[in-house]
This record gives structure tokens, sequence and C-alpha cells, in this order.
């Protein structure tokens, strides 16, 4: 499988690390749009939201607590953040191996 996210999990591409744990790997975005934007990602490879099959509820689950860890290491837990999933390439999503964007650090604006 040539997924990028899959190597960064297998340690075949470095990344700046922030939570790890058996199910989760979140670190920095490369091309940051907040102070804060870190993707966590589950170390199994599912290609989207739309792929969730109902076995991995649990590891979904488990990823919305990682993000809480996330929230808390970066700081932004009181402050507040948001934490996008994009689907399909009309929901802009470039790589397909679901991750959640969690953007802080400073007051967000919303646009579509």
């Amino acid at each position: 499988m040539d997924c990028i996210f899959c190597k960064i999990v297998k340690g075949e591409i470095p990344s700046k690390k922030v939570y790890e744990d058996e199910h989760v790997v979140a670190f920095h975005d490369i091309n940051p749009i907040a102070p804060v934007h870190i993707l966590t990602i589950p170390k199994k490879h599912i290609s989207s939201l739309m792929a969730i099959e109902p076995e991995d509820k649990e590891l979904i689950g488990h990823i919305h607590l990682g993000l809480q860890n996330v929230a808390k290491e970066m700081g932004v837990a009181e402050s507040g953040f948001r934490v996008i999933t994009n689907i399909g390439t009309h929901g802009q999503q470039t790589v397909f191996h679901i991750h959640y964007h969690l953007i802080g650090g400073r007051q967000l604006e919303w646009k579509a």
C-alpha cells in the first residue's frame, strides 16, 4: 500500500508526533492553517468516514478520546478548537486514510 499516513504509522516517514497509543497517532500538519493544526489518524488503514465498518466503532470512539488528549496537550481544550474530517474529492480529502484535523490556537471563523 502506498499510503503516506500508513508510512507515518510504520515510522517510514518522519512526523512531529504529539500523541500516540496502540490505536492512534497524532502529529503536526505540514501545512498548518492555524497556530495549532494536528492530524489524528487511526493506525488501521480506513480510507474515509464512508469506509468505516461496524467493527470499527470502538476504534472511532478511541480516536475521539485521543483527540481529547491532543487538545489538552496542545493547550486548546479550554479555549476551544475545531475537529474536521474531509470526505471524498468534493470534501477536499487529499489523503485517503481517515484523518481528523484538530485546529485551534486562535479565534476561528466559519466559512463554507
